[in-house]
């Protein structure tokens, strides 16, 4: 006789991806070592199929319609290990919450302890151990290796008292899982290491005992792939942990601020700012002043491009008003680290426009997508131009001594150049059509979750296109007017250029400042420090020193001073803005900050 839902007190979860070999065996064997030790009707036995391609499904759902104690939860697409453990214990009948891998590699007499640990009440989580003193288990050392040198920084780095946290044989009470869910990020194999690690975090008692252990069957973890992508989620969840809590808004800004002090510091060690100033001082102020009124009237056409992206999505409002949101934003990202300006945006419309926060982010987003595909795509047209046309090959052979080195480098960067320009295209492609391919491409290569995760990032920014792109004549302008935006901002860098007198030809000057402004905004991508500064002139010095004959101090003085009136240009728009607008700037980083971390960027 079997008990109903309501009776049941322990569910016990087999987390199955293409396991057709082994799942009738072990739910099997699972149904007989609980049946010995519990009550009749107060166990039962789910079988979490991942998404799986092979005969799995088949045999779950059969075993589920012989046996009222065996459920069977299908999923169409790949959820991950932790994933597929956290959907089915979320709608499991059962207070006590066990798992453990369908190899059965851990001796099933040591169910009983895992499950009454537990159910007694006396721990909330209990997890076996095949690295307790005394009782370790032989591993094959492409196993063993890396297992124990996870733990060994997992314990290190996250100060986790458990010896052993990948063993596939833990149990949790509801409570404890309840508590615990929504902070668990991971949805793969670091899933349970995380658990483990927030239990302790949380003060839950957490039992860890000793128990037999035999490898069956190859492992499931790609022992390159897996093992890295662990390492970065311990990373992550040290600094969410250790970190995040200790550093606030306040104090973020001042690491930004200490940070650029610390370069200007560093800076006065290598460089010869004196030369470099002197450079600045024999500048062409004409050149720079047409420079400066140039780029003040590029500020309407970005006001404009987003008028068009924010129409997209259902809301109509005026350039002007828009090109004001944006100085106040891009005001913010030069006063406050970690580009905290982006969110200031949404908070602008949202409290004078009614503009809802998701769709405020969602709009940030679409710009910033369309920034980034004319920023790679004009970086590669322009980088495979130059290097095509030999100037540049001559440059780089020049460094190299003339040698096969620079040949060799110039066919690298054609490649590169390449590469920017296909990926721009498929994007754009995709990003045209009703269908979002990236996934299909991405699982072609991996299909593990962090290949999803991947995979996830990619979809949501071709998804962003595809918003816009949904209407071709709204794509069209917002294309056609980030480019327009871009070149105007690379005409600025050129001007400035040709101030300091460094008489290159009118096509090599464009070239290489299309480049090299590309590439120190992509850096500026980087949140380390208030609005890219450093960032933005370190990139572009590199690029025009190794593109042209051009001397550092030249180099480094231009830079520094096209940045320079970009950032006065934004400065002087952002405060008039903020008082025609009534906005305070402090006040919106706070409220726009709470917004972005209770909203997602992304629907």
């Amino acid at each position: 006789m079997t008990g109903s839902s309501e009776d049941r007190t322990v569910s016990v979860v087999l987390p199955a991806y293409n396991e057709e070999a082994t799942i009738e065996g072990t739910v099997e064997t699972a149904l007989t070592t609980l049946g010995e030790f519990l009550p009749a009707g107060s166990f039962e036995v789910i079988v979490a199929e991942d998404g799986c391609d092979d005969r799995t499904p088949e045999i779950a759902k059969r075993l589920a319609a012989a046996d009222d104690r065996v459920h069977h939860y299908h999923s169409d697409e790949r959820l991950g290990r932790g994933g597929a453990l956290e959907r089915a214990f979320a709608t499991a009948d059962g207070e006590t919450l066990v798992y453990f891998d369908t190899d059965m590699a851990t001796d099933m007499r040591h169910l009983e302890e895992l499950v009454e640990s537990v159910r007694s009440g006396e721990y909330d989580v209990a997890t076996g151990s095949r690295w307790m003193p005394g009782n370790e288990a032989e591993r094959p050392a492409k196993r063993g290796v890396p297992s124990r040198g996870f733990n060994l920084l997992v314990r290190t780095v996250l100060r986790s008292d458990v010896r052993d946290h990948q063993c596939g044989f833990k149990a949790l009470s509801r409570e404890a899982f309840e508590r615990l869910r929504d902070d668990v990020e991971d949805d793969h194999w670091f899933w349970d290491t995380e658990l483990l690690v927030r239990a302790q975090r949380a003060g839950l008692a957490v039992k860890e005992f000793p128990v037999d252990w035999e490898p069956k069957g190859d492992t499931k973890v790609d022992l390159v792939r897996d093992v890295v992508g662990m390492g970065s989620q311990v990373v992550r969840l040290w600094w969410q942990l250790s970190v995040a809590p200790r550093v606030g808004r306040r104090e973020t800004a001042a690491a930004g601020f200490l940070l650029v002090l610390a370069a200007a510091a560093l800076m006065t060690q290598y460089l010869d700012l004196g030369a470099v100033l002197a450079e600045m001082r024999r500048a062409d102020t004409g050149l720079v002043a047409a420079a400066t009124v140039l780029y003040a009237a590029s500020w309407p056409l970005r006001g404009y491009r987003y008028r068009d992206i924010l129409r997209e999505l259902g809301f109509r409002e005026r350039t002007g008003f828009l090109t004001g949101a944006i100085f106040i934003s891009q005001t913010g990202n030069l006063v406050f680290p970690a580009r905290m300006g982006d969110a200031v945006r949404a908070y602008v419309v949202k409290v004078r426009r009614g503009i809802p926060y998701p769709s405020g982010f969602a709009s940030l987003a679409a710009e910033r997508v369309f920034d980034l595909l004319t920023l790679a795509g004009l970086a590669g047209v322009v980088l495979v131009g130059y290097a095509a046309s030999g100037q540049f090959a001559e440059v780089v052979a020049a460094i190299a001594g003339g040698d096969d080195a620079g040949r060799v480098a110039v066919y690298v960067a054609m490649a590169v150049g390449l590469a920017a320009v296909g990926a721009v295209v498929g994007i754009v492609l995709s990003a045209r059509s009703d269908a979002n391919r990236v996934r299909a491409l991405v699982e072609a290569v991996s299909d593990d979750s962090y290949g999803e995760y991947v995979a996830a990032v990619l979809e949501r920014f071709v998804g962003d296109v595809q918003r816009v792109g949904g209407d071709p004549a709204a794509f069209a302008r917002v294309g056609a007017s980030s480019v327009v935006i871009w070149v105007i901002d690379v005409l600025v860098a050129a001007l400035v250029l040709a101030a300091f007198g460094v008489g290159l030809a009118p096509v090599t000057l464009l070239a290489v400042c299309f480049f090299a402004v590309s590439v120190g905004n992509l850096a500026k991508v980087l949140p380390l420090s208030p609005g890219g500064i450093g960032l933005y002139e370190g990139a572009f010095t590199v690029l025009v020193i190794g593109l042209t004959p051009i001397t550092f101090p030249v180099a480094f003085g231009a830079a520094v001073l096209d940045h320079a009136l970009k950032n006065v240009v934004t400065v002087v728009g952002g405060v008039a803005s903020m008082l025609v607008l009534n906005v305070s700037l402090t006040t919106a980083v706070e409220e726009s900050s709470d917004a972005s971390e209770a909203e997602p960027l992304h629907e």
